[in-house]
């Protein structure tokens, strides 16, 4: 599972990391990225095959929809992407990367849910494993969007969610894009990376909130 995220790394520093090629996109930092919002994507690009760094909408809503009233999920299983009408088409063509300093995740206490951050403990980027589409719309609209894709949670995890995001390594991510050959979905797993999970003030819960502070740790 994966609701919210974190990104707050200079743009620039993003770009130089994924190794990106196109101008880089009008995206401020954010310590509470929620659904429906834009965020930025690694992909390559259709046309040229170049690496860009791009803002999709947080949501995948897919190219064969008639209009915008169709669920747009954020997540998707990877073990059922393969058969999904709605994520097999984008598996085998459009994976792509999001870039992320934290994700957020809720612990159930009684009647309680204590919000945790979760990083990288070498304090390196995360790059999920996430699919991407494009849908246009009858009036001419275009909406690029895209969804994360999840798996088990490791063992570290288990006390806040069962799943937890698929975590790509930067020797994962061309062939996740699809640059070199390779098989791909031998990338969808538990996560082996060493994590960094702290409890979090519950003011992450609303969307409104924003701000460094979101990060500090709660005794």
């Amino acid at each position: 599972m994966c609701g919210r995220f974190v990104f707050h790394r200079p743009i620039d520093e993003i770009r130089a990391i994924f190794g990106t090629l196109n101008p880089p996109p009008n995206a401020p930092p954010t310590w509470n990225m929620a659904p429906t919002r834009l965020a930025p994507v690694v992909r390559t690009h259709p046309q040229t095959g170049a690496r860009h760094l791009d803002l999709l909408r947080w949501g995948l809503l897919p190219h064969w929809a008639k209009d915008k009233t169709i669920r747009q999920p954020i997540n998707a299983r990877s073990e059922t992407a393969a058969t999904s009408a709605m994520f097999r088409d984008p598996l085998a063509k459009r994976r792509c990367i999001v870039p992320a300093d934290a994700f957020y995740e809720w612990q159930t206490t009684g009647a309680h849910k204590i919000p945790h951050a979760i990083a990288r403990a070498d304090g390196t980027m995360l790059a999920f494993a996430g699919l991407w589409d494009g849908w246009r719309g009858p009036d001419g609209e275009i909406v690029r969007s895209f969804v994360i894709l999840t798996t088990d949670a490791c063992a570290e995890l288990r006390f806040l969610h069962e799943r937890m995001p698929v975590i790509l390594e930067p020797a994962d991510w061309p062939a996740w894009l699809g640059e070199t050959a390779g098989d791909f979905t031998a990338l969808m797993r538990t996560s082996p990376t060493p994590l960094r999970i702290w409890p979090v003030s519950t003011r992450v819960n609303n969307v409104r909130n924003d701000g460094a502070e979101l990060l500090a740790t709660m005794a």
